[in-house]
């Protein structure tokens, strides 16, 4: 409990829009999110922005950020948000400390890279609309964890420009992928809220299957 004590000392605020973590940047901080949404990003030499991931309380922002020594991603905030600063002493202190510590942190590292895997999968072999769905369906699996949804859909802060950037498609084209799945009886996202209108068979529409998110969490025993 003292070590994770010590995750929590440094409590930060960031206003939305706030970039926390630069891409190229070395020797940064960590962050533990506390309330609100952030995204983890790359930018193109065109200009063009990639969102690799979505965070929510309780994920770390940028921990390769630390233990790569340079930023190979940028994080910005979604909403206004609480975090915990992170730095690179506290992460390694800890591992001697607790030895569970740093099996929590590896389950962390790999369910993010499990999410990725998802995600290129996305990219590469879902159609739009199973893209979106699968999508909306982890945010809310996620979600549910840490109480901020359920069956019924949550509560989303994310543009349709945020869509667009993680899903590989045009503002326009998702405007049409919602209406799609909206009008199918699928799923509705509307100010600011999603509401799954058949859970079940937007799960077989998106072949959705938590087990990649092991939502047990990590063994420790």
């Amino acid at each position: 409990m003292e070590t994770l004590a010590r995750f929590h000392r440094r409590r930060r605020t960031f206003l939305s829009g706030h970039e926390m973590i630069n891409h190229g940047e070395r020797n940064q901080s960590a962050f533990i999110l506390a309330k609100g949404w952030a995204f983890s990003f790359k930018v193109l030499p065109t200009g063009e922005r990639q969102i690799v991931d979505f965070q929510i309380p309780g994920d770390f922002l940028g921990l390769r950020s630390i233990l790569f020594r340079t930023a190979d991603h940028s994080v910005e905030a979604v909403t206004d948000i609480e975090a915990s600063e992170v730095l690179a002493s506290d992460i390694f202190e800890g591992f001697a400390r607790a030895p569970r510590l740093a099996t929590a942190v590896l389950w962390a590292a790999s369910r993010d890279e499990a999410m990725v895997v998802e995600h290129l999968v996305n990219l590469g072999r879902r159609s739009a609309e199973e893209r979106m769905a699968h999508l909306l369906l982890e945010l809310g699996a996620r979600l549910k964890l840490v109480g901020g949804g359920d069956r019924t859909g949550f509560d989303c802060p994310l543009t349709q420009y945020h869509l667009a950037d993680a899903l590989g498609l045009s503002a326009v084209h998702v405007n049409r992928v919602l209406r799609q799945l909206r009008e199918d009886g699928l799923v509705t996202f509307r100010q600011r809220r999603v509401v799954f209108d058949d859970f079940e068979r937007l799960k077989v529409f998106a072949a959705f299957d938590t087990e990649y998110l092991d939502q047990e969490g990590p063994l420790l025993h």
